[in-house]
């Protein structure tokens, strides 16, 4: 969920628009993030927010309610996780959108400090020489593995051999699909 800002122009009010649907970045740096009401002329103020996606998370949260699975969201694959408003009433829906944006501003937060500990040093895990014998003996990409795997579910009448065809069958197949 990482925003792209670098896109971001000036809108004909004098903020700066975003590449979120919904979103807009206010002269004093602050993401604001309204919605217009379905079949009407009037907008649901949703708030004032740190971040794009968090707006974003915001107007997702009310156009989910608003419009239901038609519609256009920034984050669709979040839908299952976006708060539902109790009602249709303009404080709800905003109290629904302002939960929605603080989920994604904790969610940043937890993976900012989770990768700071992380990026220490690499997890090695060690395991016993018999384990990587084992590993190297019997690998997954083997072609003996996959025959044995095939002769023991299927049977060993129902095998076909690869070598059942000389290099000459090859050469008489000159009729090649990408030569028209």
């Amino acid at each position: 969920m990482e925003g792209n800002n670098n896109t971001s122009k000036p809108s004909r009010r004098g903020g700066v628009t975003s590449p979120y649907r919904g979103v807009r970045k206010r002269k004093w740096g602050k993401w604001v993030s309204e919605i217009r009401e379905p079949g009407k002329k009037t907008r649901i103020w949703l708030g004032s927010f740190d971040t794009s996606e968090m707006a974003a998370a915001a107007y997702d949260s009310a156009a989910l309610h608003l419009r239901g699975h038609a519609a256009k969201l920034n984050f669709p694959e979040l839908v299952d996780f976006l708060p539902k408003p109790a009602s249709c009433s303009p404080d709800d829906i905003r109290f629904a959108a302002q939960e929605a944006a603080l989920k994604v501003k904790r969610n940043s937060e937890e993976m900012a400090s989770s990768s700071a500990t992380n990026n220490l040093a690499p997890v090695t895990i060690g395991l016993s020489p018999s384990q990587i014998q084992a590993i190297n003996d019997f690998p997954m990409d083997s072609p003996k593995m996959w025959s044995d795997v095939t002769r023991e579910y299927v049977g060993e009448e129902t095998m076909i051999s690869c070598n059942d065809y000389e290099m000459s069958d090859y050469e008489e197949m000159n009729d090649c699909l990408w030569d028209s």
